[in-house]
């Protein structure tokens, strides 16, 4: 029985870990193409609209993470009402975003720290851990909520979370 149980937790974490791993690589990449996209932007047409720059960079990204994750990361996991997992998508980004900012604004304002630098490292260094960190357990859980599939490589997942402890 406690072996069961060990070798129930461990097939767990790697299941884990093999997400959290998946999301910080379509992260990373996703990080690439909003950076890359708003300094290309900024460097051209749009360099007097920072902001609209940045919208457009940021959708662009968005719908790259929402792909890579839907059809890698949580391949397994997707859900047959592509409207409601979008939907959600859409939500759970704009709360990351919100928790972005939330940082930044204390840093900024309730804190008093105004330099550039200060606002970076709030935003995108504290503010983007947090935010990843969201993310992910809210794809995990209200995003990609279907049940595992019979997916090469996730085929035993099923008993990992269905598992009874033998007595």
């Amino acid at each position: 029985m406690f072996t069961n149980i060990i070798d129930r937790i461990k097939g767990l974490m790697g299941l884990f870990w093999r997400e959290v791993a998946k999301f910080g690589v379509v992260g990373g990449i996703a990080f690439v193409i909003d950076t890359s996209i708003y300094l290309w932007l900024l460097g051209g047409s749009m360099g007097a609209h920072p902001t609209k720059a940045k919208i457009i960079s940021a959708i662009v990204a968005t719908a790259f993470s929402w792909l890579a994750n839907r059809y890698w990361t949580f391949r397994h996991r997707r859900q047959a009402n592509v409207l409601r997992e979008v939907s959600m998508f859409i939500l759970m980004n704009g709360i990351g975003i919100a928790i972005a900012s939330a940082c930044v604004y204390i840093s900024h304002w309730v804190l008093g720290f105004e330099s550039a630098s200060a606002d970076f490292i709030s935003g995108s260094v504290v503010g983007l851990v947090l935010g990843t960190i969201f993310r992910f357990f809210a794809y995990r859980f209200w995003v990609f909520t279907a049940e595992l599939d019979q997916e090469p490589g996730f085929e035993d997942d099923h008993e990992l979370l269905e598992a009874q402890p033998e007595d």
